[in-house]
């Protein structure tokens, strides 16, 4: 008997329905468990899990904080990069900040909780504070001394031309004083919440400054890695931190210098990437090594 041809096609289609959910539901996730379990694959499919004392602390493939309580940096540890993902390092927020370069003017609202900084300004901000930390001269270009970015909105008379009528230091909030005093003989003012001095008019020029062409902090520093995740540093950040640490623990900066050296991988392949250091691991090496005082 001939089944009509809606019902053929019904159980053809139940048919392919059954042998995907076996092919793609169970045997391929099964498949790759069973690869996971591999010796040498094992330890990555379970997330690179680190270990110390007995339990977990953190995993080398994701980088967290080395801050206390209050969010300040534990002089004793190396410090990570910054993480736009959440609140920090979060895996389930993964993202960068989505500023680029042409990010320098900061919103300053009347309510505190609705201003947000430019990239340019937490730049300025993260080297400052790396800077202070670590003994090393933070200025930037295009920074301010209190860290925040240098920018002014220069008003003309014609508009793109003419004589500067005013100039604003717009990221700098009265009643802070603004880091020039004098634009083109005009006096500088500094800038007042809720005004957006872009949209009435005022041409965004950014000011160099005499920081060094080549800044004391790495870049690494100062910005986020583009997952927010990123565990590792750059050995010239590292190096920054060497001394600090030393002190911190009262162990020969040398001996600490190896310490890194032994944590830093190479370019994958020999030519892909940088090197980089392994915050977590270089830091639990550390207290097996020069335990805290």
């Amino acid at each position: 008997m001939r089944l009509p041809t809606w019902l053929a096609q019904h159980l053809a289609a139940l048919r392919a329905l059954l042998v995907f959910t076996v092919l793609l539901g169970l045997a391929y996730p099964l498949a790759l468990v069973a690869a996971g379990r591999i010796p040498g694959l094992a330890d990555k499919a379970d997330g690179s899990l680190v270990s110390a004392d007995g339990r977990i602390v953190g995993s080398a493939l994701i980088g967290q904080s080395f801050t206390d309580a209050d969010g300040n940096p534990v002089p004793r540890y190396f410090q990570s990069r910054p993480s736009a993902a959440g609140d920090g390092y979060d895996p389930t927020a993964t993202a960068a900040s989505n500023l680029g370069p042409e990010s320098v003017v900061d919103t300053v609202a009347t309510d505190p909780e609705e201003s947000t900084q430019s990239l340019l300004t937490q730049v300025c901000q993260r080297s400052k504070v790396v800077g202070e930390l670590n003994g090393v001269d933070g200025r930037r270009p295009y920074c301010t001394s209190d860290g925040v970015g240098a920018v002014l909105a220069v008003f003309r008379r014609d508009g793109l031309t003419g004589p500067v009528t005013r100039v604003v230091s717009v990221n700098q909030v009265a009643p802070a004083a603004p880091f020039v005093t004098r634009y083109e003989g005009v006096p500088v003012e500094p800038a007042r919440p809720g005004e957006d001095y872009v949209a009435t008019g005022g041409l965004v020029t950014p000011i160099r400054g005499d920081a060094p062409a080549e800044p004391a902090v790495p870049a690494d520093a100062v910005t986020a890695s583009g997952s927010g995740l990123d565990p590792h540093i750059s050995p010239a950040y590292a190096e920054i931190q060497v001394e600090r640490v030393a002190r911190e623990r009262g162990a020969d900066p040398a001996a600490v210098r190896r310490l890194v050296e032994a944590h830093t991988t190479g370019r994958s392949l020999g030519f892909m990437g940088e090197p980089g250091v392994n915050v977590l691991e270089l830091n639990l090496a550390l207290d097996r090594e020069f335990p805290a005082r």
